[in-house]
């Protein structure tokens, strides 16, 4: 069985070495994405025996991913296992997570940091993690605790039937997403996680805002009725509460308070035409869906 082991890695010549050379002790294949880095990271992947794509400028982690992706279906593996290059995981638990897929039970497995042990998780980083996570879980229909973590095996089903779009943090959330809509197996494993010494300077805001982002936009394309539905509704509401409150103070005071009305206004035809075109795209995507 052929599996390769796939790192996006920017600016990362202080760990790219150890993680290849730990790697190889195990796995034949690795391959590195180097996302346009300024530093050595190249040099020392070619040097410790990695295939190595660069990119010739950053263009973000999910444009990485996409070039992994693209290159692992030219190898023809039977599964791809992607591997952040910041030193958080354990390489020894690599085999935890191919196993899913190598019994043929799964198609995705995620290395879960809320199942397992992690050890100086930032607050404010496990809470973008948890709101990420529910946001694909309710348009997913899913369960999964942990939908960012990178540390992932992909069956060469996934490889050959979902082919990523996103270039920026979001492509993981999309990945599941359209595997959840293939209907694949998804699973996760526990993994033992740590942070201290991490020296990865993605900005934390950026980077939740990016995934968030993402994810309504997928939410949009794949689920209309459910995104400006929702959307309409509560805008809807907002008017009929404002609307309501203007007709009260005139019923009571005779005064007809012309910003209040104008909310409520504003609400009831934003709200409604939301409403209406959630309905629309949604009967155009069920006919598209219904004729394929």
């Amino acid at each position: 069985m052929k599996i390769i082991i796939g790192i996006p890695a920017f600016n990362e010549e202080k760990n790219i070495g150890p993680i290849i050379q730990s790697l190889k002790k195990t796995y034949d294949n690795v391959l590195v994405c180097d996302d346009g880095s300024s530093d050595l990271t190249s040099s020392i992947a070619l040097e410790m025996g990695a295939i190595v794509v660069k990119h010739s400028t950053n263009q973000g982690y999910g444009s990485a991913i996409k070039t992994i992706f693209n290159e692992t279906k030219k190898i023809d593996c039977d599964i791809l296992f992607t591997f952040d290059a910041f030193c958080q995981h354990q390489i020894n638990e690599i085999d935890d997570i191919l196993q899913p897929i190598i019994k043929n039970t799964a198609d995705i497995v995620i290395g879960s940091r809320f199942l397992g042990e992690t050890k100086q998780l930032p607050k404010y980083r496990k809470f973008g993690i948890k709101t990420i996570t529910g946001l694909t879980n309710a348009m997913t229909g899913s369960n999964i605790t942990d939908s960012q973590s990178g540390f992932r095996a992909y069956s060469q089903k996934i490889l050959k039937e979902i082919s990523p779009i996103e270039s920026g943090m979001g492509i993981s959330t999309e990945i599941l997403i359209k595997a959840t809509k293939k209907k694949m197996r998804i699973t996760e494993i526990p993994i033992t996680i740590s942070y201290e010494n991490n020296t990865h300077s993605k900005e934390p805001i950026s980077h939740g805002a990016s995934v968030i982002i993402s994810t309504v936009k997928h939410v949009a394309i794949e689920r209309p009725l459910l995104y400006y539905g929702v959307t309409g509704l509560f805008f809807l509401g907002i008017g009929l509460i404002f609307g309501m409150w203007a007709l009260q103070i005139y019923s009571e005071q005779q005064v007809f308070m012309t910003n209040v009305a104008l909310i409520g206004i504003c609400g009831i035809i934003l709200g409604t035409i939301l409403l209406i075109s959630g309905t629309i795209l949604f009967s155009i995507s069920t006919l598209i869906k219904n004729n394929k």
